[in-house]
């Protein structure tokens, strides 16, 4: 071999050690400090940032939502309702006013409005209210199809009452300053005395079958009857409150995986177990809201803390890797869907924020959640990957292929509430990144 060969072959042998010590390795890196290629920003939220999220959400509502009433025979304002007659109609919009989504959105307002300082959240859904309230106080029509508020004159489900009656005894409380009592007490009449109920006092629906419970009949009914025991003072609406949640639990909860069912029929020997994640949403939710008002001295207060903190530890176990939950809590192959993780990202941030469960244990995983939920709202304000309105099923298909829409109400409400919830959240704590993973900060 001559001389050059050798100079060659040295050369190589140089190259190819040189190239094993530049090589990442865990000789030469901190591999536990690489970046990892996170799906959904694994940051901790800055405050501008959310009240951003909000002020797009805001800005979309306030475009595509009715402020004003009209006569249908010629599409003017009415302005003077005392005057009005025949038929009347809402400007036109995107969304429903007087639907148990939009109670939850005018709530998420009022909320928004308390969290950041900003006015414009509360006008929004006070002026709503307010026409709502004005209309029902001036209805003189023998025909209730004549109204836009038809179901707030008489309502015909639970849907059709709670969610509305709690964000207007909300507004009421924050110093709205409109004639909402008679439409809070109607709302009430109903709840109380006209919905159907099982022979306990559970209240229930006839479809689609005799007797059926809908997990998300705690919603439609516990916050209302909760927040008039706070706007009264009257035991009663308490106990009834109380009641619902337990007799809901005793039927529906599974305590070995903490989470609820859709639904369960009375009739039936066995109770099919799909955990559909906005039900079980609407539960957390209730209870966190019961828990606002209800008087720690109250005999149910323990139960209901108790199952809540049980509630939240179940959810817990089923939160994704995105930060999102499924549409079949425990089947990971059903779709990440964005309303029911807005309600927990709210609903678990208040539980926190109130001292109800461990903040040191849930807040990164409710920040997670926030920061899924924050990339699912567009340029324009909409909500994207949001579950329509959904019925009740006993096989997996209905639930797997229920479909999306940005045009789904239920989307909107909740992140503002979760939003909101947050803010306070970073507010009251702050959080660090300690050997890669977002952390509670502890003084000392």
């Amino acid at each position: 071999m001559n001389h050059s060969s050798v100079k060659i072959l040295a050369l190589i042998a140089f190259g190819v050690f040189a190239s094993a010590n530049a090589q990442t390795n865990d000789v030469t890196t901190p591999l536990h400090a690489m970046q990892p290629d996170y799906v959904t920003p694994y940051v901790v939220p800055e405050k501008n940032n959310i009240e951003a999220i909000l002020n797009r959400v805001y800005n979309f509502l306030e475009e595509n939502t009715a402020s004003k009433v009209l006569n249908a025979s010629d599409n003017s304002e009415v302005k003077d309702f005392k005057k009005a007659k025949g038929k009347l109609v809402f400007s036109p919009g995107s969304f429903r006013l007087t639907s148990y989504e939009w109670g939850v959105t005018y709530a998420g307002m009022l909320l928004a409005a308390e969290a950041t300082g900003k006015k414009e959240y509360a006008d929004y859904a006070n002026k709503r209210i307010k026409l709502i309230a004005d209309l029902a106080e001036n209805f003189k029509s023998e025909n209730v199809q004549d109204s836009p508020i038809r179901t707030v004159l008489k309502p015909h489900a639970l849907d059709d009452a709670g969610a509305l009656c709690a964000a207007f005894i909300k507004a009421k409380k924050a110093g709205l300053n409109a004639n909402v009592d008679p439409v809070i007490n109607n709302f009430i009449k109903y709840i109380s005395e006209k919905e159907y109920r099982l022979k306990d006092g559970t209240l229930a629906r006839n479809r689609p079958q005799n007797n059926t419970l809908w997990l998300d009949d705690m919603f439609m009914s516990v916050p209302a009857l909760a927040q008039m025991g706070s706007y009264t003072g009257e035991k009663k609406y308490f106990d009834d409150a109380v009641k619902q949640v337990n007799q809901f639990s005793e039927r529906m909860f599974n305590s070995q995986k903490g989470i609820y069912m859709h639904g369960w029929v009375e009739s039936m020997q066995t109770h099919p177990e799909f955990h559909w994640a906005r039900a079980n949403g609407w539960a957390v939710m209730t209870m966190v809201e019961l828990l606002e008002v209800l008087p720690k001295n109250h005999p149910g207060y323990p139960q209901v803390l108790a199952q809540l903190q049980k509630h939240i530890a179940g959810l817990m176990q089923y939160q994704d890797g995105t930060g999102f939950w499924h549409q079949l809590l425990d089947r990971n192959d059903s779709y990440l869907e964005t309303s029911a993780t807005a309600i927990y990202a709210y609903s678990i941030a208040r539980a926190i924020n109130r001292g109800y469960v461990d903040k040191l244990a849930y807040a990164p995983a409710v920040l997670l959640a926030w920061n899924a939920v924050a990339s699912k709202v567009n340029e324009k304000g909409q909500v994207e990957g949001t579950c329509v309105g959904t019925g009740m099923a006993f096989d997996p298909a209905f639930y797997y292929y229920r479909p999306i829409n940005l045009f789904a109400a239920h989307g909107y409400g909740p992140v503002l509430l979760a939003g909101a919830e947050i803010i306070t959240l970073l507010k009251n704590n702050q959080f660090e990144m300690n050997d890669s993973s977002i952390q509670l900060k502890i003084k000392g």
